[in-house]
C-alpha cells in the first residue's frame, strides 16, 4: 500500500521548565494523505501550534520532541541531517504561520523573501527569482505585484500579508501546507477570500492541507476529516460532517454548542452566548485521568482517575471518552 504523505505516531512534545519535564502533547496520532486538507481544532493552549512546529522541525527549547515517529512518505523525518532538514523545510513541507507581521522579515522587501526560496530550494539566479517572485504574489491575487514586490511588510495591509505568506509557503509547490490560523485578523470577506485562494492552489498544485484553526465553521467547509486536541491530546478524529453534526465527545460537543447560530437569540445579542465552563489547564496543570474531567459534566469517578483508552468509531473515527455520545 501506498504510505500516507505524512504520518504522526504517539507524539509527545517534552517542556523542560528547569526543574522537571513535563509533557506539553502526548499519544498524538493522525496521518494525511496526498491532496488531503485534514483540521486540527481546539482552544488556545492545547498544542496544535506546538504539534505542528515539531512536524517541520521547527521546536525550540524549552520544548523538545520526547517519543514518537514522524514520517514523511514513509520514512522517518526525525534525527535528519540539518541539510536533509532544511532541503525538506519550505521546499516539500511549508507552513504559513499565524501572524504575517512577526513571520515576514520587517527590513527585506517581500520580493526578495519570496524570491529566496527559488534560490535556496531550486538554485535560481537572483534575476529568475526575482522574475518568480511577481509571478507568485500575481498567483495569490495582489494588485501590482511588480511594484508591490518591494514594498517592506509594514507597507501592506493585513490581508495582503497573508497573501505573501502564502505565496511564500506555496513558492516551491510543496506537497505538504501547514496553515496555523491563516486567516487570524482578518475580515470575514477577506478570510473568504484566503479560503478560497488555498483551496483553489492547492487543488490545482494537488498539495495536501493541514488547516490549524479556532473557526469551526471554516474547518467543517474546506476539511475532509478533523482531529478534535485538549490539553496535548486529541479527543476525537472523525470526518468532518460526522465530528460537527453527532459530537461523541463532551469537549467537541462544547465547541459546537458555543458557535453563534442566525436567528437564536445569542446571535441577536439579546442573551448570552453558550460557552464551556473553566479554561484549559496549564501544562504543569494536567489533572489525572481524562484531561477535560474539571470541566465535562459528564464526568464520574472513573473519569478523574484512568485515562480514556481510544475507542473506534466507524472505519475512520475514534474517540477518547468514558462515556462518549
Amino acid at each position: 500500500m501506498t504510505p500516507p504523505l505524512i504520518e504522526v505516531e504517539n507524539l509527545r512534545i517534552d517542556l523542560d521548565n528547569g526543574s522537571s519535564r513535563v509533557a506539553a502533547v502526548e499519544g498524538v496520532s493522525f496521518r494525511i494523505d496526498r491532496g488531503e486538507t485534514f483540521g486540527l481544532v481546539g482552544e488556545s493552549g492545547c498544542g496544535k501550534s506546538i504539534s505542528a512546529l515539531a512536524l517541520i522541525g521547527l521546536l525550540r527549547r524549552p520544548l523538545s520532541i520526547g517519543a514518537g515517529a514522524i514520517r514523511f512518505e514513509g520514512r522517518e523525518i526525525q534525527g535528519l541531517p540539518a541539510a536533509e532538514q532544511r532541503a525538506l523545510r519550505g521546499n516539500r513541507i511549508a507552513m504559513i504561520f499565524q501572524e504575517p507581521m512577526t513571520a515576514l522579515n520587517p527590513v527585506s522587501p517581500v520580493g526578495r523573501q519570496i524570491a529566496e526560496m527559488f534560490v535556496l530550494h531550486q538554485g535560481k539566479s537572483w534575476r529568475e527569482a526575482n522574475q518568480l517572485a511577481v509571478e507568485a504574489l500575481a498567483s495569490v491575487r495582489v494588485p501590482a505585484p511588480e511594484r508591490r514586490v518591494k514594498d517592506y511588510p509594514h507597507q501592506l495591509s493585513g490581508g495582503m500579508r497573508q497573501r505573501v505568506m502564502i505565496a511564500v509557503a506555496l513558492a516551491c509547490g510543496p506537497d505538504l501546507l501547514i496553515a496555523d490560523e491563516p486567516t487570524t485578523a482578518l475580515d470575514v470577506t477577506v478570510q473568504a477570500e484566503i479560503i478560497e485562494l488555498m483551496r483553489n492552489l492547492c487543488a490545482e498544485r494537488g498539495t495536501a492541507i493541514l488547516m490549524i484553526s479556532h473557526d469551526l465553521g471554516l474547518v467543517a467547509n474546506l476539511c475532509r476529516r478533523v482531529a478534535v486536541m485538549y490539553a496535548g491530546r486529541i479527543v476525537e478524529e472523525r470526518g468532518s460532517d460526522d465530528v460537527f453534526r453527532a459530537c461523541a465527545h463532551p469537549y467537541t460537543q462544547g465547541l459546537v454548542d458555543a458557535l453563534p447560530r442566525l436567528g437564536t437569540r445569542a446571535a441577536l445579542g439579546r442573551s448570552r452566548l453558550r460557552e464551556i465552563a473553566g479554561v484549559v489547564p496549564a501544562i504543569a496543570d494536567f489533572p489525572a485521568g481524562c484531561r477535560f474531567n474539571p470541566r465535562c459534566a459528564r464526568a464520574t469517578d472513573i473519569c478523574r482517575t484512568t485515562a480514556p483508552e481510544m475507542t473506534l468509531l466507524g472505519q475512520d473515527g475514534f474517540v477518547r471518552c468514558h462515556h462518549h455520545a
